[in-house]
């Protein structure tokens, strides 16, 4: 009876921690979705201005 108790905890503290694991890699995926926008942005305001890095791709 008690392993079966001992079960039931492990299976709600299994799906909390589950939930908790998507509610933080939903958050990482809108907050990189963000900076890919602003990424964006920058790099089409920087091309429209004719700022930008070296031709061949390189920053140094």
């Amino acid at each position: 009876m008690q392993t079966k108790a001992n079960e039931r905890n492990w299976e709600m503290r299994d799906t909390e921690l589950d939930e908790e694991l998507a509610g933080i890699l939903t958050a990482i995926s809108v907050v990189s979705k963000r900076l890919a926008k602003k990424l964006l942005a920058l790099q089409r305001r920087d091309e429209s201005t004719g700022k930008g890095g070296t031709p061949d791709g390189q920053d140094e």
